[in-house]
């Protein structure tokens, strides 16, 4: 198209940072918008993913997990493509550096409860990034990924805490370093911004973020070509 295409605006955090509430914002900012919530539970493999979260009675090995996550972002990669050719911006709420941080924490999880012993129920596996990201390359990559960090103190006393698998404070601060540690890999990219979120009210974090958009003229249709997820580590 002459006129350029959206672009594609990853939120990313841990849970109850405040994403879903700055995502929401951030659509009204602009004329065409579109928001997308991963895991996105309406789809066939979304309702799987919806009830591994929500019934602790419900296990699977950790690689089938990783998978599933994977698959259903490829659900929705035609839709995505296709609203940012039309000329949509498309805020992300999680991605695929979600899907790597959580199966990372769980890895590290398991080792520190373990002793250092990986046993069969968490391979080695879990714990390569290559392998993590592996399903994800292809992907369309994000033109800025803004992660919000917050200190797990303040986080633990939000309301919803410990409603989901995965909202346990010991784990949460394993996926804070898993973050982290995977930002380092990519810390010569300039499409990742990382927000500290202590101390500030919404509308402070909204004007955060806007700046940081704006600054890098992500505000505006572009011409570059859609970039495609690649391997984390050289």
């Amino acid at each position: 198209m002459s006129s350029g295409r959206g672009q594609l605006i990853l939120i990313e955090g841990l849970d109850r940072t405040g994403k879903s509430t700055q995502a929401s914002i951030l659509l009204d900012k602009f004329s065409k918008s579109k928001l997308l919530k991963f895991p996105d539970r309406s789809t066939k493999i979304g309702s799987i993913i919806n009830e591994y979260l929500t019934n602790k009675s419900f296990t699977l090995p950790d690689q089938s997990a990783h998978l599933l996550f994977s698959a259903n972002r490829w659900e929705l990669n035609n839709e995505i493509i296709d609203l940012l050719n039309d000329g949509y911006f498309i805020v992300l709420d999680r991605y695929i550096y979600s899907g790597i941080a959580y199966s990372l924490a769980k890895f590290e999880y398991a080792k520190l409860n373990k002793e250092g012993n990986i046993t069969s129920t968490v391979d080695k596996q879990i714990g390569d990034v290559n392998w993590l990201i592996g399903p994800d390359v292809g992907l369309p990559k994000p033109d800025l990924t803004l992660f919000l960090t917050i200190d797990l103190q303040e986080l633990a006393n939000r309301k919803g805490w410990g409603d989901e698998r995965y909202e346990l404070q010991e784990f949460q601060t394993i996926v804070k370093k898993s973050f982290l540690s995977i930002f380092e890999l990519q810390k010569d990219d300039d499409t990742i911004e990382i927000v500290d979120v202590n101390n500030k009210d919404i509308p402070e974090v909204t004007e955060l973020i806007w700046n940081l958009i704006t600054k890098k003229g992500i505000h505006q249709l572009t011409n570059k070509p859609i970039e495609k997820v690649l391997n984390l580590s050289n």
